[in-house]
């Protein structure tokens, strides 16, 4: 853990808590920021309220079913299905690299025919909101903070979307299949603040993986790996993040 790059923050006394970082001491963010029209060389006092929140999407926003719905539906154990499965299929599916049907051709090793489209409805139904997050973000839109999907997931991102309607939180802006990078690629969280227009330090990046976490702080992003939906909230707080209150 990059202790020598970031400050980890706990309660006291610290409970069973999330991992939040620092890439450096500061005061709460401050609510907005002055913008400046590229078509002015005058300053406007357009806000933009910060901090910017990045979120992965997978086990921290939705349950993932390919650890248990996936390995159910090829009637095989999880451990069974990542021994068969070709190596780099998913990744490549995840970067962009091949396209839905070139998935199906390669998913496994052996590259065995198989019922894509049963897969995929099989996806679909597992799909749903981690417990409390849908609140959360709820909670966060309310106080008109600016938030983006930070993930690494396929073109299949658009079956979560027709299902759970994440939009009406979150701007699906950085998917790796868009950007053909994956987390923890520095690149890609470079990427992220460059199409942002903003210092990392103005932006929170939640993930339950602790390597993404530790890439972002890597890059000067505040990181904090998600747990679940009540320390995420807890943790933001200590950020100085505005939540309503009201709606809970």
């Amino acid at each position: 853990m990059y202790v020598w790059m970031a400050q980890l923050v706990r309660a006291s006394p610290p409970p069973a808590t999330s991992l939040c970082f620092h890439p450096k001491l500061f005061s709460p963010f401050p609510r907005t920021r002055m913008a400046v029209n590229p078509t002015n060389t005058s300053p406007s006092f357009n806000s933009r309220k910060l901090p910017i929140l990045l979120f992965d999407i997978m086990d921290t926003i939705v349950r993932d079913p390919f650890y248990h719905d996936v390995p159910a539906f090829f009637g095989m154990s999880l451990k069974e299905l990542i021994e068969c499965k070709h190596p780099t299929a998913w990744l490549e599916f995840e970067n962009g690299v091949i396209d839905e049907e070139e998935l199906e051709g390669k998913f496994f090793k052996d590259r065995r025919p198989f019922d894509l489209q049963g897969l995929k409805n099989c996806m679909r139904r597992g799909y749903s909101y981690i417990d409390g997050v849908e609140q959360l973000l709820l909670d966060l839109k309310q106080n008109n903070y600016e938030m983006h999907a930070f993930t690494n997931y396929p073109i299949w991102y658009r079956i979560i979307e027709d299902k759970l309607n994440i939009s009406k939180y979150l701007s699906w802006t950085f998917c790796s299949c868009m950007y053909g990078k994956r987390k923890p690629d520095p690149d890609f969280y470079l990427a992220v603040v460059e199409h942002l227009k903003v210092d990392p330090a103005s932006c929170i990046f939640v993930d339950d993986r602790i390597k993404n976490v530790e890439a972002a702080v890597g890059v000067g992003i505040t990181g904090l790996q998600f747990k679940n939906s009540d320390l995420l909230r807890q943790d933001l707080l200590r950020l100085g993040v505005d939540i309503a209150i009201d709606a809970q």
